[in-house]
């Protein structure tokens, strides 16, 4: 792995808002204390908690994260208009993201506006905010189809008016990393002096890698959701962001990440949204290995197959026994059993073991091992 630098890039995790927009998904409120209280506890800097505009029971549930007095800046999503930045302030929040849409597309056929409402509505509503000392993240809604000039000029505003950065967001989830990367570095050439936060979503499967280009192009902030949760295809996943940004990029954001898998079982179970056994960094069987020169390899040391130790995120290595397997991992799963096999004896093994996988269209199960084995070593004592 690389050397490690440990960044100023803050992650603002917005599971229990963005997250929760994921279709047919709903977090109680003991849910959201229990989510809000493991992310912080990892050294998740910033959670985006909610909508206040929502309604009462929304707020209820915002002011419960605000009474628990975590480390992490609670900041909550509104659209750039007074009633609902009051809404945030009436929880108690002292952070706000204020959304505006700013591309063509959606100024002139969602809002059915100008860029010049647009303009003057940031300026009524960032005015407000900033006259009520709250940090102020202004987010433009759909700036991946945004002309990069109209999104500078946003940029300038929020800057004189005090905003604190800027949200860059990928709303549909069009863009891929390399153009993701230019669009950044334009808007950190064009205003330097303001924060800026990359929004993704996964429609073309893109949002971590999209996440990390805007990291590496200058911007500060990035969001994310446990296990990738939101809207259509999903966020940006958590864990896929932090361990990417830890061993693909050597940028340690300062999160403990030995929880991850317990805080992903967790959402999983709340969002009714069960984790993959194949979901990258967090699935089940993401250490998983089955073909015999990957058991082999592995076992002889385990960087040979694997880019991290298992336990950095709170899983462990299991070796598969199957129709691709060969003699090193056959011994290694019996050895796991308490069974201790030679190598002629794993020879004579796997052959049946490639029979029966291949039979069952699938791995040999501990009872299927034993069986075998016990079949085998009546086989040798009748001979």
């Amino acid at each position: 792995m690389k050397n490690m630098v440990h960044g100023d890039i803050i992650i603002d995790d917005t599971t229990l808002r963005d997250g929760e927009q994921t279709a047919g998904v709903v977090f109680s409120k003991k849910e959201k204390i229990a989510i809000a209280r493991m992310l912080d506890a990892i050294g998740v800097q910033e959670l985006e908690c909610g909508i206040p505009a929502m309604g009462e029971e929304e707020r209820d549930s915002i002011r419960a994260l605000v009474d628990l007095g975590l480390s992490a800046r609670l900041i909550t999503w509104n659209r750039a208009v007074i009633p609902d930045i009051q809404a945030s302030l009436d929880c108690g929040i002292m952070a706000v993201d204020i959304s505006l849409s700013v591309s063509d597309q959606m100024i002139a056929h969602k809002l059915r506006k100008s860029r010049e409402w647009v303009k003057e509505q940031l300026k009524t509503a960032l005015g407000f905010a900033k006259a009520h000392n709250l940090y102020v993240s202004v987010g433009g809604e759909d700036a991946s189809r945004a002309d990069i000039g109209f999104l500078c000029e946003l940029m300038e505003i929020t800057r004189e008016l005090g905003g604190d950065r800027f949200r860059f967001c990928d709303t549909l989830g069009i863009l891929d990393p390399f153009t993701m990367f230019d669009r950044v570095r334009a808007l950190r050439s064009g205003v330097p002096d303001l924060d800026i936060e990359v929004h993704t979503h996964n429609d073309l499967g893109m949002a971590t890698a999209n996440a990390i280009a805007g990291i590496k192009a200058g911007a500060r902030f990035v969001n994310t959701t446990v296990n990738g949760l939101g809207e259509r295809a999903g966020n940006a996943a958590l864990e896929e962001v932090v361990m990417g940004l830890k061993h693909a990029c050597g940028i340690d954001p300062g999160v403990d990440t030995h929880r991850f898998v317990e805080i992903s079982r967790f959402v999983g179970k709340a969002s009714q949204r069960p984790v993959p056994a194949w979901k990258a960094v967090v699935g089940e069987r993401v250490f998983s290995h089955e073909s015999g020169l990957h058991a082999d390899g592995v076992l002889k040391n385990p960087l040979n197959y694997e880019g991290f130790d298992p336990a950095e995120v709170g899983l462990h290595r299991h070796i598969v026994v199957g129709k691709h397997s060969g003699t090193s991992g056959l011994v290694e799963r019996y050895r796991n059993m308490g069974i201790v096999v030679n190598r002629k004896e794993a020879v004579c093994l796997m052959e049946q073991v490639r029979t029966i996988a291949q039979r069952m269209k699938r791995p040999l199960s501990d009872k299927d091992l034993r069986r075998l084995y016990k079949s085998e070593h009546r086989g040798l004592k009748a001979a």
